[in-house]
């Protein structure tokens, strides 16, 4: 799966005085092997604690059907049946798929849940730190390829056809279950609300009269050191991509945690992809996807997608910045004043 860049959270307060009835509640909680932070307004603390452990409660029921790490998932049962026989989908992970195979599709392939076996061999590289020789990459990389994943609409199920396919969310399901999580809020009646699944970020309206939430994104190669301007987001979902916690080095060229299933190996361009767009599933499979893409692929992929896209990369010292001007409207300076 597909930890991301650091991205620190600030909250901007309106100098106005507030209404005691509307406070802001925060709960966190490890899930999907990451810290899932919850934030949103509300007039009560016992309601909002209720609301929260009923979140916490879906992102578990979500995760079960997703993980490919839980031996008793759903998508570990597809993964079991390989070669054996089709599984019919619950509803949570038919529409995973389906919008799965469009992100697949739109990304000319550089985004694909089949990458399980790279994954898994990966996975097991880094453990050992031990680099995998390019036989084993061979033979993962022939198991790789959703044009090979059969999937029947009208009985919704779906077969992969060779022993040894696995299917991967990582880089799709942490976006999406944040998106379930803020339209179980706005279900609720919570609508100043921000779900942070490990870095992949949806949020709604902006918390107590401020003008957006605050989202900082580090320098490349950095985990604590930000860019010097941040974004101001409302309504909307963001995505970083990097390779500053996972990546192998080996003859001193640094291989990325993120996969190209084309080649089976980590990327080695050194960049920082945020992604804006407007579901949270969107933005996580773009980041993937234009971390791998050549730079004037990504742009037109994230264009034809309806998100913005900026990249960054650290040049002897120095930021640079790629597409930078499509966030435009999104920057805010650090010296907000915050209360």
């Amino acid at each position: 799966m597909k930890p991301l860049v650091c991205i620190i959270i600030f909250f901007v307060f309106s100098t106005i005085t507030l209404s005691a009835q509307k406070k802001k509640f925060t709960f966190t909680k490890t899930k999907m092997g990451s810290p899932f932070n919850l934030i949103f307004v509300a007039s009560d603390s016992i309601m909002a604690s209720v609301i929260a452990q009923d979140c916490f409660n879906l992102i578990d029921s979500l995760s079960q059907i997703f993980s490919d790490y839980d031996t008793t998932s759903e998508v570990s049962k597809v993964n079991a049946n390989a070669g054996l026989r089709p599984i019919k989908m619950t509803p949570a992970l038919f529409d995973l798929v389906l919008l799965s195979q469009e992100a697949y599709i739109k990304s000319h392939g550089a985004y694909d849940i089949s990458i399980g076996p790279l994954s898994l061999l990966w996975r097991k590289a880094r453990k050992k730190k031990e680099f995998p020789p390019a036989s084993a990459v061979d033979d993962a990389r022939k198991l790789v390829g959703f044009n090979q994943v059969q999937i029947n609409k009208f009985s919704r199920t779906i077969y992969l056809p060779k022993r040894g396919m696995r299917l991967d969310f990582g880089g799709i399901a942490k976006g999406y279950i944040a998106q379930w999580v803020i339209d179980e809020l706005k279900n609720r009646g919570i609508t100043e609300a921000l779900a942070d699944a490990g870095g992949d970020i949806v949020m709604s309206s902006s918390p107590l009269n401020s003008k957006g939430w605050l989202v900082g994104v580090n320098i490349p190669e950095t985990t604590d050191d930000l860019l010097s301007k941040q974004l101001q987001l409302a309504n909307i979902s963001v995505a970083t991509s990097g390779d500053v916690y996972q990546f192998m080095v080996k003859n001193g060229v640094k291989y990325s945690h993120i996969i190209d299933p084309k080649t089976g190996y980590g990327v080695t361009s050194l960049r920082n992809v945020t992604v804006i767009a407007p579901m949270g599933g969107t933005a996580d499979w773009l980041a993937t996807a234009c971390s791998i893409l050549p730079m004037a692929l990504a742009k037109k992929v994230a264009q034809e997608n309806h998100a913005q896209l900026l990249i960054t990369t650290l040049k002897k010292g120095k930021v640079k910045y790629y597409n930078a001007s499509s966030l435009n409207k999104y920057w805010a300076p650090f010296n907000i004043i915050y209360h």
